[in-house]
C-alpha cells in the first residue's frame, strides 16, 4: 500500500502519521468551512470521516452545551480521534465510533449538524451516502461539506491516480446528488485561489 492510501483509510503506523498530518494540513480549510455556518451551542453534531479528530475539537468549542460524535471507518482514525478528545469523552460531551457512511449506525433525525471535511471523495456512491446523512439529520438540520479540491484544477487529478477509489467532484455534481437525496436549500462557497469548495445543505 502506498503511503497516500492512508488518506482514504488510515492503517498502521503510516495511518497514525497521516491522521496527524491531516489535523495540521487541513486546519485552514476547516477554519474557512466553519466560517460559512452559524452554530447553535446546544447542537448535536456528527462529524463523518473524522480522521485525526481536529474538527471534533473545533465542534466542541462551538457547541459548549451540546454533544459531538465523530465517526470513521478506520480503526486508526477512531483511536487517534479518541486520544485527542479524551477529556471531552470523559465528560460525556463527545464519543467517537467506527462506522460506514453508507449505513450510518444511528437512528433517524438525531443530529442538528453533520460535517464532512475532505472525505466525500472516498464515499461509496454519493446519493446513497447523502441520503443516509439526510436520514440522521433533524428537519432544518445542516450538512456541511468542505473539500480542498473543487474539481476544476487539473493538477488535483494526480491524487486520483495515487489513491485508489478517490473521486473529485465539482460543485454541480455535489449539488445534484444532494438534491436527489432530499436536501432543499443548498448554498455553495468557493475559494477560487486555492480551488476550495464548501457546500451548506439544509434538510
Amino acid at each position: 500500500m502506498n503511503f497516500f492510501e492512508n488518506t482514504r483509510k488510515p492503517q498502521g503506523f503510516g495511518g497514525k502519521l497521516m491522521t496527524k498530518m491531516m489535523n495540521i494540513g487541513h486546519a485552514k480549510l476547516s477554519q474557512w468551512g466553519f466560517s460559512n455556518i452559524s452554530v447553535n451551542p446546544d447542537a448535536a453534531v456528527l462529524d463523518v470521516g473524522c480522521g485525526g479528530g481536529a474538527n471534533i475539537v473545533t465542534w466542541l468549542g462551538k457547541c459548549g452545551n451540546g454533544h459531538v460524535t465523530g465517526m470513521d471507518y478506520s480503526q486508526v482514525s477512531v483511536a487517534e480521534s479518541q486520544k485527542l478528545n479524551a477529556a471531552a469523552i470523559k465528560q460525556g460531551k463527545c464519543c467517537v465510533v467506527q462506522g460506514d457512511v453508507s449505513a450510518i449506525p444511528f437512528p433517524d433525525a438525531v443530529f442538528d449538524y453533520v460535517s464532512a471535511f475532505e472525505t466525500v471523495y472516498f464515499w461509496p456512491g454519493l446519493k446513497k451516502c447523502f441520503f443516509e446523512v439526510n436520514r440522521v439529520l433533524k428537519n432544518g438540520g445542516t450538512f456541511l461539506i468542505c473539500n480542498e479540491s473543487d474539481g476544476t484544477n487539473d493538477a488535483d487529478e494526480k491524487w486520483t491516480k495515487l489513491i485508489d477509489g478517490m473521486k473529485i467532484y465539482t460543485s454541480d455534481q455535489l449539488i445534484a446528488a444532494l438534491k436527489e437525496a432530499g436536501f432543499t436549500e443548498i448554498k455553495t462557497y468557493s475559494n477560487k485561489k486555492n480551488h476550495w469548495i464548501s457546500i451548506v445543505a439544509t434538510k
